[in-house]
Parts: structure tokens; C-alpha cells; sequence
């Protein structure tokens, strides 16, 4: 299936959404920087439980700064956090943006840039083809083995598929119901928007990738889980 070119969007409302857990130092930082970027937006952070202070420093921050705190009960995994945050996006174009310093908010611009035009209906950031820290080789190594398969099984082309930093029309994320509780949501994202054929972008993008002494969770068994959900919504839906 493909999909027309849309009309361009003109002064689009975006919505960046944010989910944190145990994200202490950075959170502020993170959330200043979006605030200052020079576009129209809203702002949803989700909480998902977190137990080193994150939570109370985001109420403060809410009181102060005005944008829309979303408190899980429990801690349910980014997907959850997500799926809860995407319902209440009121945006022409909703971006997903990490809790920690690794992605730059900065780069919005260029992010939302060709689905503004009308040229694209989702765009990801690829940190392969940009500026990047040289920094963790077993994560690239996974990450390219993940894309692979994503490219071989929904015969695709991308760089990077378990990139963070997506921008889509909000009209994509109606389209779709969503399931993934944990880190599988980003593999759902795309097996989901591939088959639905919408118009997808690559654009470099800057990365300061972390390891697991700053606080990165992702972890081995996140990607046997990208790999079952890349073959299970190829053939289900």
C-alpha cells in the first residue's frame, strides 16, 4: 500500500513526548532545552514510577514551566509510558524524545522538516548517518543486526531502526493500535508503520549515546524481544 502526499503543514503544533524513569540528572536539562526550541508545541512527560527523585523534581518542574505531567501508578516499561502519553497528544505532529541527553531536541527543525512539506508521513533520526560518539560496538552491532532484519522483512531500507528520535503525523499514531509495554515498542513503531505503507524519511541526526554506568537500561534481552516483535507483527497484526 502507498500513500498520497499529504498538504503540507504550515506553524504545526508538536507534540513531544517524554518518558522518564530514574532520570534525576538529566531531566531538567532535557526539559529546559525542549522548551526553548523556536516552534509551537506541547510538552507531555510520563513518569513511569520512578524511585530516585525523578517524579518530585518533575512536579516542581511542572509547577513551574507549565507542561503536562502524566504520573504512572506502577512502573509498566517505556511502552506503556508511551501508549499512555500518545493518547492526550492534541498536535499535528508528535516526536518522541528520550529523558536523557542522548538526543537533541535542538534538531527539531530538521526532524518535522519533510512532514511539513508534505513529503513525509514519519521521519527517524538515524544516528549512523550523522554526528555520533564512538562508544558501545556491542550496541551497534545489535542495532544493525536489528535493522537488518527489519529491513529484509518489511523489505525497507533503513539505517536505524531502533533510533528514538521519530517524528510522525499524529494521524499515523490513530492508525495503530499499540501494545508493547517495554522497549519493544520501538520495532512495533516500525513493523506497524511499514505495513500501513506510509512515506517514511531518514535524516542524520547528533547522538551522545551513554553507557550503563550513566544510566542506559537497554540490555540483550530487549533485543530478542525487538526480534520476536519485528517477525510477529510481519505476519499478525
Amino acid at each position: 500500500m502507498s500513500r498520497r502526499a499529504q498538504q503540507p503543514i504550515r506553524d504545526p503544533l508538536v507534540s513531544v513526548v517524554m518518558p522518564a524513569y530514574n532520570e534525576r540528572p538529566t531531566i531538567e536539562e532535557i526539559i529546559r532545552r525542549v522548551l526553548a526550541v523556536p516552534l509551537r508545541k506541547e510538552l507531555i512527560v510520563i513518569d513511569d514510577c520512578s524511585t530516585d527523585g525523578t517524579r518530585e523534581l518533575l512536579q516542581q518542574l511542572q509547577r513551574e514551566l507549565g507542561f503536562t505531567l502524566l504520573l504512572q501508578p506502577r512502573n509498566t516499561g517505556k511502552g506503556a509510558a508511551l501508549r499512555a502519553a500518545f493518547a492526550q497528544v492534541r498536535g499535528d505532529i508528535a516526536v518522541v524524545q528520550d529523558a536523557d541527553l542522548e538526543y537533541s531536541p535542538e534538531e527539531y527543525p530538521e526532524l518535522i522538516d519533510l512532514i511539513c512539506s508534505g513529503r513525509a508521513d514519519v521521519v527517524y533520526g538515524s544516528r549512523f548517518l550523522g554526528r555520533h560518539r564512538v562508544f558501545l560496538f556491542v550496541h551497534y552491532m545489535g542495532n544493525r543486526l536489528l535493522t537488518l532484519l527489519a529491513n529484509v522483512l518489511y523489505n525497507t531500507m533503513l539505517t536505524d531502526m531502533e533510533t528514538c528520535f521519530k517524528a510522525m503525523r499524529v494521524e499515523v499514531l490513530r492508525s495503530m493500535t499499540l501494545r508493547s509495554n517495554r522497549f519493544g515498542i520501538e520495532p512495533e513503531l516500525t513493523a506497524k508503520i511499514f505495513k500501513r505503507g506510509y512515506r517514511v524519511y531518514e535524516i542524520p541526526i547528533t547522538y551522545d549515546g551513554r553507557g550503563y554506568e550513566d544510566g542506559k537500561k537497554v540490555t540483550w534481552r530487549d533485543g530478542l524481544v525487538a526480534i520476536w516483535t519485528l517477525i510477529k507483527y510481519r505476519f499478525t497484526e
